[in-house]
């Protein structure tokens, strides 16, 4: 399939903009009219440039304000697009978008609509061009496809076709199920958006909240199978109008834009059989990995910060069980929670290490293929990862997630020991404290810099097959955090995305020290709080101290058992509470760039993340 994006979805000059695009691997682009304005070359220069990069110059867009005018105005709009037309054949592009009208000039009159559209595509075909029409969702009197395409039948012009945007059909909850009906030949042109669902102005939702499909919450899937259906064989094309974006490094963005085509394409074509096959090629991945637990969580550090987490670990309940072969690598263990201390010179953790500090460097994920699902992240554009391995040692796929930090691959066939025995010492009289009744890694929270937030969700679905749960908004005592879980569907992979919206929040001071996007602390769960939390504090562990006022609190929001609020009291544990089960927890004071442990029990099928509780752990730690 021929894959496409507006200039307007990307920062920079537009030479840089028009590099990232061919960097990533698109086709074509479409030329947004602000950007060849503030271009300092001629049309003809550009699309020198666009031959150079290997791009086509897919769309001219947009032209505004032009159809059910009155005559005066009609008139000069048809020497106004003789301009455009100018410009368009000395750059190279054959197809000018041409969207509903906004104007209060405008004339609520379909067949006077029609009849100047046919003029404008009658010049265009003088000139071996083609206009597409595109409704806009807040077009005076066009504001939907349907309505468009009756203008366009209207106008029976070869050179004249619908132009489809998900963006403006799905903002206004319009059903895309009719596109299919549409002839496929006459839709000239495909641009896909998807948004986070927000209640605002649409105008004002479409100027600076869309994003990649994937990113948001529409049925852009539905969009465009509604739209293969139809027959279209045109470019799928991306226009995303962010706020984000726009100050985001445009080689970063231009990789999540294919990213989000590739899924998009896949999603759809798991749709498509004999019966209604795909007109056009789509992209074909190896399958979403079956993920079935975190195997391992790798930190970064040096040898003295070895030695003071490894000692944190103790108190914590791990032993060290084993010392990698040829590395200086420790590996701690606790019920299913295997934890590797990386102190080896030379190593990507080292680098990490140098860059950020003590923190967690990489993820061990389970899968029955971890050959299939690096295969699968390395094709969602994701970049491989390659760790010397010594003799005897396994080989365990790796790629590099947004932010730097490695995931492995590690097959589940391997069981508990399997990796470990290959590449470990084991040693399960090593030193340790009493354990503490922790059995499993229950969520890892990321904190990231809010342009990462939306490509963590992408790489999450296209790349991990983790769906996204409610973004929520936490008040921090200097600002707001936004939050939004991930997870497979079994809750055996859980991930928590954290971004600071004020650059005063404790998050952004961590995110500072950390380099913009890291692991800031680790769930571990267990079956009875009390009795861990018990062995924990006579262990050594420090938690955060939570205000007597919370607990006071708690006894008149919800219908709790006085014995039960007397021991939450006293152990300093934090309560929530869902129709479909109990949430108990209790966060370790932190450790260095601001890392830290939670302690964790579910109670039947509570499914969140205790959420309504981070504003007391996080004003706490603004106060000691």
């Amino acid at each position: 399939m021929h894959r496409s994006i507006a200039t307007v979805s990307l920062s920079g000059t537009l030479r840089q903009k028009l590099e990232a695009i061919a960097a990533a691997g698109f086709d074509g682009f479409e030329l947004f009219e602000n950007d060849f304005i503030q271009f300092n070359g001629s049309a003809a220069a550009l699309g020198a440039i666009a031959r150079d990069l290997g791009l086509s110059i897919d769309l001219y867009q947009p032209f505004r304000d032009f159809e059910a005018m009155p005559e005066p105005q009609f008139r000069r709009s048809l020497e106004r697009a003789e301009r455009k037309f100018d410009l368009m054949q000395a750059m190279g592009a054959r197809l000018m978008l041409c969207c509903s009208n906004t104007s209060s000039l405008a004339i609520d009159d379909p067949a006077l609509a029609a009849a100047q559209l046919h003029a404008l595509a009658e010049r265009a075909a003088q000139r071996g061009l083609r206009v597409g029409f595109e409704a806009l969702a807040w077009g005076r009197y066009t504001s939907r496809y349907g309505q468009a395409w009756d203008i366009v039948r209207r106008a029976d012009h070869p050179n004249l076709g619908l132009i489809l945007d998900s963006f403006h059909t799905l903002s206004l909850k319009d059903d895309p199920a009719g596109i299919a009906d549409i002839p496929g030949e006459k839709i000239f042109f495909l641009q896909m958006a998807d948004a986070p669902l927000l209640a605002m102005d649409v105008l004002q939702w479409a100027r600076h909240h869309r994003s990649f499909p994937g990113q948001g919450d529409f049925d852009v899937v539905t969009f465009l199978e509604k739209t293969l259906r139809a027959g279209y064989t045109g470019p799928l094309s991306l226009e995303i109008f962010n706020d984000v974006f726009r100050e985001t490094p445009n080689r970063r963005t231009a990789v999540d834009a294919m990213r989000s085509l590739l899924y998009l394409e896949s999603r759809v074509r798991e749709r498509m059989d004999d019966a209604w096959p795909a007109p056009v090629a789509l992209f074909s991945p190896p399958p979403l990995p079956d993920l079935s637990g975190i195997s391992f969580i790798e930190f970064a550090v040096d040898e003295a910060a070895a030695v003071s987490l490894g000692a944190l670990l103790q108190q914590l309940g791990f032993r060290r069980v084993g010392r990698h072969r040829s590395k200086a690598v420790v590996l701690y263990r606790q019920g299913d929670v295997h934890l590797i201390v990386n102190a080896q010179p030379d190593s990507f953790a080292r680098e990490r290490f140098e860059a950020h500090g003590a923190s967690v460097c990489a993820l061990g994920l389970r899968t029955d293929d971890p050959e299939a699902a690096a295969e699968r992240a390395v094709a969602m554009r994701s970049q491989p990862h390659h760790s010397p391995v010594g003799p005897g040692e396994l080989r365990v796929p790796a790629i590099v997630a947004p932010g730097g930090n490695l995931m492995h691959f590690v097959a589940s066939a391997l069981g508990r020991d399997g990796l470990y025995a290959a590449d470990f010492v084991l040693d399960d009289a090593g030193p340790g404290a009493s354990e503490a009744g922790l059995r499993a890694i229950d969520h890892v929270a990321l904190g990231l810099d809010i342009d990462q937030l939306d490509t963590w969700v992408l790489f999450s679905r296209a790349v991990l097959g983790l769906e996204p749960g409610e973004s929520l908004e936490l008040a921090d005592p200097f600002g707001l955090i936004r939050s939004r879980g991930v997870a497979n569907a079994d809750r055996s992979v859980r991930l928590v995305l954290n971004v600071s919206l004020s650059q005063r929040t404790r998050t952004a001071r961590t995110l500072r020290r950390s380099g913009g996007g890291a692991v800031h602390h680790i769930a571990l769960r267990c079956d009875d709080i009390f009795a861990s939390v018990a062995r924990l504090r006579a262990n050594g562990v420090a938690f955060v101290p939570i205000s007597g006022n919370y607990h006071d609190d708690l006894a008149t929001r919800m219908d709790l058992d006085d014995g039960l609020i007397a021991r939450m009291r006293a152990a300093g544990v934090l309560f929530d509470r869902s129709p479909a089960g109990d949430y108990l927890h209790i966060y370790t004071e932190s450790f260095e760039n601001g890392l830290f442990f939670e302690v964790v029990q579910r109670v039947d099928h509570y499914d969140a993340y205790g959420a309504i509780n981070a504003p007391a752990r996080m004003a706490s730690q603004a106060q000691s």
